[in-house]
């Protein structure tokens, strides 16, 4: 069956100006033109569009869904089941969101005060399942199971206070790395000293007696190594992740 962009637009619920836009950007083109201009797809494109709204749908760039989908070795079937994973574990963030919501309007309700802990549990829980989803695999494989789910065990452990210094630092290390490179500051430098001891602070929040200055330069080591780790830091200013890494191979001792 062929559909006109608008038939098209109607049956995805995307809009025929994005429509256009993907052929402009070369995302998604139509089988063909007709002499008036009008475009027309066919089965591909409307499962290639498909696929298209699946990875927008889990927040990936156009320009990367592109560079996917034209990979000779991309594999439908796979990609699907990936993205059912995916959704999946996002089912069960806003299930767990859900119901931490669901305690709060109940402890409202009855006008009890809810414990600190409980108030932060589902973000833990999320903190420690993302973890496992982007790096659990290396991580075991690398450090073991035992370790790894004891820094999981830490993070579900963490105080009301624990909790948000782990992530104020978190946010505090983004900081510092993007004013750095912004800067030309060099990883050797005192700001990367510093930046070092903040990201030890976070570090040790979890791994407590697990930390050592070795384990510290591996796990920075593994953001340069591995694109998910980099992206974390390089989503605002490429270059943060490799600062880092430096930056602590430096200054760990």
């Amino acid at each position: 069956m062929e559909y006109s962009i608008q038939q098209l637009a109607r049956l995805s619920g995307v809009s025929a100006r994005t429509l256009r836009w993907y052929d402009q950007i070369d995302l998604l083109k139509p089988r063909r033109v007709a002499e008036n201009g009008y475009r027309y797809y066919g089965g591909k494109e409307v499962d290639r569009l498909q696929d298209i709204l699946y990875y927008r749908a889990l927040g990936i760039k156009l320009e990367q869904i592109k560079k996917c989908l034209n990979d000779p070795s991309f594999d439908r079937l796979t990609a699907l089941y990936n993205h059912l994973n995916a959704l999946k574990a996002e089912q069960k963030r806003l299930e767990i969101l859900i119901q931490s919501v669901k305690d709060t309007i109940e402890a409202e309700r009855r006008k009890e005060a809810m414990k600190d802990e409980k108030k932060f549990e589902a973000f833990k829980k999320h903190a420690v399942q993302q973890n496992e989803k982007n790096y659990g695999t290396e991580s075991r494989a690398k450090y073991g199971d035992a370790q790894v789910d004891e820094a999981n065990a830490a993070i579900m452990n963490l105080t009301q206070e624990q909790y948000l210094k782990w992530t104020g630092l978190d946010q505090q290390i983004h900081e510092r790395l993007q004013s750095a490179v912004r800067a030309g500051i060099c990883p050797h430098s005192e700001e990367g000293k510093e930046i070092t001891a903040l990201h030890r602070q976070w570090l040790t929040i979890v791994l407590k007696k697990q930390y050592s200055p070795e384990k510290h330069r591996k796990i920075a080591q593994l953001y340069i190594m591995d694109e998910r780790f980099a992206n974390y830091y390089d989503k605002q200013i490429p270059g943060c992740a490799s600062f880092l890494q430096q930056a602590i191979a430096y200054w760990a001792n």
